[in-house]
């Protein structure tokens, strides 16, 4: 069968899920195309199905609503990075997003693909996770929400249903003394992807005592880490070193990682800690403390 046969460019999201329900065989969404595109030419996927979603109506905007960012599945990396209010209110968010491929890959790749792709290593999840993103899913059962951490159950594997597929990521806005911060340790400084990664999102007083914090690990375990007692050990605080350093002892507790090529389970575990505590260092900061 050639492509030309498998493809299919719905109209809405209602005929999007019902083509991916009706067929029987293996079906691949295509937004951005930076991941089944390059899985299909390599020959690790052959789908008898392939259901462009980039023709529905909203699917490819950034809207401000009320109280939070609404970015549409099909929009590009590129496109979150180059929003004005998104960079001031997100600048974790947008970090990790500048850390996915090239420059040609961002203008391409979607933060659902990112997240959709199920990679432990996947940049843009643990800093979605740190801001409580949420998204918005449409399958043969209606609508429905969940939170980002929901969909990647398993590497290669999401919680998603037959005939289901994100539409679009809500993220709320952030408070006034509010920030967040990603970083990730790779071999190389570009073009990578990664051994380690760390978000911290932060919600500060006036007088710079942290009221709330989450704390989210990546590429320690299948899926991304929530590290609840590691975020209380700095809500309370100004951040000083005795509470950031209990904070990065809860990282490395928390981690499950494995040993492959590009990091040791020692070595990953190690990191984990200082990344996590140099992000919070950073998120205090750009609160203005």
């Amino acid at each position: 069968m050639c492509i030309r046969d498998r493809y299919v460019a719905a109209k809405s999201a209602e005929e999007a899920s019902n083509f991916l329900l009706q067929e029987t065989g293996v079906s691949r969404v295509l937004a951005g195309g930076t991941d089944v595109l390059v899985q299909m030419k390599s020959g690790m996927i052959e789908p008898d199905l392939i259901v462009d979603i980039k023709k529905i109506p909203g699917i490819r905007n950034i809207t401000e609503l009320d109280g939070f960012f609404r970015i549409g599945a099909a929009v590009s990396g590129s496109e979150v990075k180059d929003h004005e209010n998104i960079n001031k209110m997100l600048p974790g968010v947008v970090e990790a997003l500048d850390l996915i491929g090239s420059t040609q890959i961002q203008g391409r790749c979607t933060m659902v693909g990112n997240l959709c792709n199920a990679s432990p290593a996947a940049d843009s999840v643990p800093a979605l996770v740190a801001v409580n993103a949420k998204v918005n899913i449409i399958g043969p059962q209606g609508e429905r929400s969940c939170n980002v951490e929901e969909i990647p159950i398993a590497p290669g594997k999401t919680s998603l249903k037959k005939g289901e597929f994100i539409v679009s990521v809500d993220i709320p806005y952030r408070p006034e003394f509010s920030s967040d911060a990603y970083l990730r340790f790779t071999p190389r400084t570009e073009m990578d992807i990664a051994v380690v990664s760390a978000s911290v999102a932060i919600e500060m007083s006036k007088e710079g005592i942290c009221e709330n914090a989450k704390v989210v690990l990546g590429a320690v375990a299948p899926t991304v880490k929530i590290v609840g007692d590691a975020s209380k050990e700095i809500v309370g605080t100004k951040l000083d070193e005795s509470s950031l350093k209990k904070m990065s002892l809860k990282c490395v507790e928390i981690c499950e990682p494995i040993s492959d090529k590009r990091g040791t389970v020692e070595f990953r575990t190690e990191v984990a800690g200082v990344l996590a505590s140099r992000a919070a260092k950073i998120a205090y900061k750009r609160a203005g403390f």
